[in-house]
């Protein structure tokens, strides 16, 4: 839409965000309802996405990967965001899951764990419980020294891409009388003795990804440990400094998504013998939306310009976050709503967004602890440099 802003991509970017758009248009949106309707897991999108080398995207070339930057791999998701918000939500996935061993990995884990995701056997990123989401070092599992390896035992829950995926990093506390500071980080293979998945989400929205439990009660080799030991908190959050801009980025493909189905209708419907959308309470909703979807977009593009740089994204990927997921918000909800009583039934796509959405305040830290992340960076500064 030409009403919204575009970034300026280089050569990389643009080539990975028109290959996006193609595959969306051509695979990923004729399948979104069907998923939708059946909560079905699209191994044949897996399929795609690796033939088309997306689920390597971000990796390294040594590992098997395409290299590319992060403002390619936001470029991508975000526009396989438009088309489908299944398919963007297991590409974020695929990366929370990967960064753990890009960060913390041995040559010998990346070597095998990154190259077995390029081929679509993926890692998931296992830290949260069912009493402990926000509050990771709240944690229960505990991994205790047994012989050369480590005893693993507890329950991870709202594992993306759970099930689904091969390997898991799970997240244990090696030392509970340090609380936060006594985490660590293992490599789990679902199919070893010992490793159970039981329990699907049934979700409200993104219903093609796959959200499971997974319970452990086994022994790896200390050479599964991702990291140093007692470090592993510190590594979940430099992990979802990253996932923050990704979920931005998926949270604007859904937003660009319900501003072309809002103004599509808004130009079909008719009331009074005119379009909907030239009654200035229709006319001026549109206008808010491209104007918010125009700031977040910059504020993301920023972001993952910002992390390539090399430059510390705690804050600014919070913000983006924070911001990006709530536009995405207020644009499904305008879509419902000029939409009418069609928007509220199946089939319409503004229905399916208005659900797909609401994760996106959740997940990868809610808009609660954005505002707490802020917050405190904002009170630091103010001590450190008091007026």
């Amino acid at each position: 839409m030409t009403e919204i802003w575009k970034p300026t991509l280089d050569e990389i970017s643009a080539r990975w965000q028109t290959l996006a758009d193609r595959l969306g248009r051509e695979r990923f949106a004729p399948l979104a309802p069907e998923l939708d309707r059946d909560q079905r897991y699209p191994w044949e999108t897996i399929e795609t996405l690796v033939e088309h080398k997306f689920v390597g995207l971000f990796l390294p070339r040594q590992w098997g990967g395409e290299g590319a930057s992060l403002v390619s791999t936001v470029a991508a998701v975000e526009t396989l965001g438009t088309h489908c918000a299944s398919t963007a939500a297991i590409m974020c996935a695929y990366q929370l899951g990967a960064f753990p061993i890009l960060l913390a990995g041995t040559d010998k884990q990346k070597d095998f764990y990154l190259r077995e995701m390029t081929q679509g056997r993926a890692t998931s990123f296992a830290l949260s419980e069912r009493i402990a989401g926000s509050d990771a070092a709240a944690i229960e599992a505990t991994a205790v020294r047994e012989g050369d390896g480590w005893r693993l035992k507890g329950e991870k829950y709202w594992i993306g891409n759970g099930g689904a995926s091969r390997y898991y990093v799970v997240f244990a506390k090696t030392d509970p009388a340090l609380a936060g500071r006594g985490i660590s980080a293992f490599m789990v293979d679902k199919e070893q003795p010992g490793a159970v998945i039981d329990e699907l989400s049934d979700k409200m929205g993104i219903r093609g990804t796959q959200t499971s439990n997974l319970k452990v009660d086994l022994v790896v080799p200390d050479s599964a440990r991702i990291g140093e030991v007692n470090r592993a908190l510190r590594l979940a959050l430099q992990t979802l400094n990253v996932g923050r801009i990704m979920v931005s980025a998926q949270s604007m493909g859904l937003a660009i998504a319900a501003f072309k189905e809002a103004a599509k209708r808004a130009v079909q419907r008719k009331t009074f013998g005119q379009p909907i959308g030239d009654n200035q309470g229709i006319g001026f909703k549109l206008a808010d939306m491209a104007t918010e979807i125009s700031a977040a977009r910059m504020m993301l593009y920023e972001a993952a310009r910002a992390y390539d740089n090399g430059e510390d994204v705690s804050n600014l990927g919070a913000m983006a976050k924070l911001f990006t997921s709530e536009v995405a918000h207020r644009a499904a909800d305008n879509a419902v709503q000029i939409w009418g009583g069609l928007g509220y039934c199946k089939p319409t796509i503004a229905e399916r967004l208005y659900r797909d959405q609401r994760i996106l305040e959740i997940y990868e830290g809610s808009s609660e602890i954005q505002r707490l992340v802020l917050s405190r960076a904002v009170r630091k500064e103010a001590e450190e440099h008091p007026a």
